[in-house]
């Protein structure tokens, strides 16, 4: 284990500037994720921590190294790649240990590090199969293997889950969580996946056209966003944004309803601000709150996804309950207090 530091890190190919100026703490055994939209940057910089990719300018600190002029091979990382990257004319015991092998271990050392990945990973009955008779999920399991055999101060995750289908994902999120419980080597995982993200970091970095956005605990992040960006990137569905402005202490959208400003948070009037209401967050009332327009109701179980018209505005209400609504039903919906988040109109910096 070791603890990862990128000290104002930068990289352009040319004039394009892909990553502007990254400062990032990763503590010793955390699991932390770089989440956010493709072409955010978020590979690129795993890339630059893995030495596949030079950086510009800035430090990159593994341990008690900077490792910005060391070769991938020298820097004691081990990285899980989207594609797997298995060799199709080896079996998975020989995929496993071929880094060791290249490195000049002992054949009883590979051995033994093999059949231990393989224990952990519950592949000790694949051992002799090829990656052409494997499933995806299996794959990536061997994939992990051949990662931990080496027993390397840092994991590189560069999507990992993203060729699986939803159900196998989610087994997999579980399992590589679990190893990191286990092992508690020190990972940086990247996704495009929010709620991969919310599921499995100790620490998420959401990052936004090279930039970092916002850094903190999963939970955190949902609660408190610092700007619109993390507020509509974290939490599936995505949060409700309904523009409007500070009237008599109060906000008032644009059909003329009026919410109560978040608790704490100082307004002006006249100030153009964004609401923001989680679907989950919502109550159905009989006066008050949002006067809307039910156009599409979804049952799924024990929730009720709801989409209304607020004036022109489409907002999602989730309920976690069997909701009786039709489309063209007139409903009343009440952001609950606490739960509730107003932004800047300008900046789309958090008010408050």
């Amino acid at each position: 284990m070791a603890p990862v530091t990128l000290r104002n890190v930068k990289k352009s190919y040319g004039n394009a500037h892909v990553i502007h100026g990254v400062d990032l703490d990763i503590a010793e055994g955390e699991f932390v994720v770089l989440v956010g939209p493709s072409g955010c940057g978020k590979s690129t910089l795993l890339r630059m921590i893995a030495g596949l990719e030079p950086i510009t300018s800035g430090e990159i600190e593994i341990g008690d190294r900077v490792v910005n002029d060391l070769e991938p091979k020298d820097r004691d990382i081990a990285m899980v790649f989207q594609n797997y990257a298995l060799y199709p004319h080896m079996t998975v015991e020989k995929n496993m240990g071929f880094s060791l092998e290249h490195r000049g271990a002992s054949k009883a050392e590979i051995a033994e590090r093999v059949n231990w990945a393989a224990d952990i990973l519950g592949l000790k009955a694949l051992l002799q199969r090829r990656p052409g008779q494997l499933s995806g999920g299996q794959r990536q399991r061997v994939a992990m293997g051949r990662a931990i055999v080496r027993n390397p101060q840092v994991f590189l995750f560069d999507e990992p889950l993203s060729n699986l289908d939803a159900k196998l994902r989610v087994v997999m999120r579980g399992e590589i969580k679990g190893l990191h419980q286990r092992l508690k080597t020190t990972t940086v995982y990247v996704t495009h996946d929010q709620v991969e993200a919310m599921t499995m970091a100790d620490k998420i970095v959401v990052m936004n056209a090279g930039k970092v956005e916002q850094t903190g605990a999963p939970l955190e992040l949902f609660d408190r966003p610092a700007n619109l960006f993390v507020a509509g990137f974290i939490g599936s569905p995505a949060m409700n944004f309904i523009p409007g402005r500070i009237e008599g202490g109060a906000f008032r959208d644009q059909a003329g309803n009026e919410l109560a400003v978040p608790t704490g948070v100082a307004v002006s009037e006249g100030q153009q601000a964004i609401f923001g209401v989680r679907p989950e967050h919502f109550d159905i009332v009989e006066t008050g709150g949002l006067a809307a327009v039910v156009t599409l109701v979804e049952p799924m179980g024990s929730d009720t996804q709801i989409t209304a018209k607020v004036g022109e505005m489409e907002i999602i209400a989730l309920f976690h309950e069997r909701v009786r609504a039709n489309p063209g039903d007139a409903v009343r919906l009440m952001p609950r207090v606490g739960e509730t988040h107003l932004f800047d109109a300008g900046s789309g910096a958090r008010l408050g």
